[in-house]
């Protein structure tokens, strides 16, 4: 875990009914997540968009959470299981250099994360690996941490990286952009 990463005990403050009326996980992903599809989530935290991107999938689907703190993925395992869709995530624990995936995915969402990232043409580009052809990857940025510019420098990065920026959906205090794999 890096000094940026939000430390794994902050995961209910991040994660309840609160924020989840402030960035509604069904509004802000089903615009982009169908049945059937491969997704994944970095930074998962707890999982409040993994699990909501398992109801999206559905039970065709699959998601892989990714989080560097294997609290935040054990965590996520307890609440999937409760849910009754543990057979639909794949947990991954991440290093700060890798995020471990491998398998060819349709969408990716980066929530509130990329701003923890030391080298983010690296992440760019590790996630332009697994992304299909013409997939799209949600990038949302918290703005009481980051400023519209290092947000333009990160979508800079981002289309050097072979993104195109295709939408800037509107999401409550989020700086946002959906990006597609050229």
């Amino acid at each position: 875990m890096s000094d940026r990463t939000c430390p794994w005990w902050l995961g209910h403050a991040i994660d309840n009914p609160l924020r989840r009326l402030i960035n509604d996980p069904d509004k802000i992903l089903s615009p982009y997540v169908r049945n059937g599809m491969r997704t994944a989530d970095l930074g998962c935290g707890r999982g409040m968009f993994s699990l909501a991107m398992t109801k999206l999938v559905g039970e065709g689907g699959l998601v892989y959470s990714v989080d560097l703190q294997p609290e935040m993925l054990d965590a996520l395992r307890k609440r999937a299981e409760k849910a009754g869709v543990i057979d639909r995530i794949r947990l991954v624990p991440a290093d700060p250099d890798n995020i471990r995936i491998t398998d060819p995915v349709d969408f990716v969402l980066a929530f509130w994360m990329v701003h923890e990232v030391k080298d983010k043409r690296k992440f760019f580009d590790q996630v332009a690996v697994v992304l299909k052809q013409g997939g799209l990857f949600l990038i949302a940025e918290p703005k009481m941490h980051v400023s519209s510019s290092e947000f333009r420098d990160t979508l800079d990065i981002a289309q050097k990286a072979g993104y195109a920026v295709m939408d800037h959906p509107s999401i409550r205090i989020s700086w946002a952009a959906v990006l597609q794999k050229k």
